[in-house]
């Protein structure tokens, strides 16, 4: 059991290079691609929302975005609420894009995934899940170092 951190760990890390040598094909990086994704389903919130998703610095993500905007594939909007904060939003041209990203995302998933069965495909996700609800709760039960 000792190495069951590890083993998740590397596994993430593979399976995100993976996904990163995919979506290079279609001529957009990694971090682009999770950003267009969640974008997909959560479009028109701020920016930093977005960094925080990603686990990214809002300046990283700021540079992020002004190369996808530059190529099309975002559009930045003023917030109505906050005049400083700019929401972000897909533009056509990603929309066909993410299909293309998602045909990446179904044939990572099924080479990863090889060998295993439905009904182990099903306890896998379920534990995974599990995994997260942990630590998750971890993280939202943190109680501050400086009280």
């Amino acid at each position: 059991m000792d190495n069951i951190g590890y083993l998740l760990s590397d596994r993430s890390r593979l399976l995100r290079r993976a996904f990163d040598e995919r979506v290079r094909a279609l001529g957009i990086t990694g971090p682009q691609a999770r950003l267009l994704l969640h974008l997909l389903h959560n479009e028109g919130a701020n920016q930093g929302h977005y960094a925080e998703q990603l686990d990214v610095e809002a300046i990283t993500l700021c540079r992020m975005v002004d190369r996808m905007e530059e190529a099309g594939m975002i559009e930045r909007r003023r917030d109505p609420a906050d005049r400083r904060a700019r929401q972000l939003y897909l533009t056509p041209r990603t929309r066909d894009m993410i299909e293309e990203v998602r045909a990446c995302i179904d044939g990572l998933l099924e080479d990863m995934l090889a060998g295993i069965s439905p009904p182990e495909r099903a306890e896998f996700a379920r534990l995974l899940t599990l995994i997260g609800t942990n630590l998750g709760a971890r993280r939202d039960n943190k109680v501050p170092v400086n009280g």
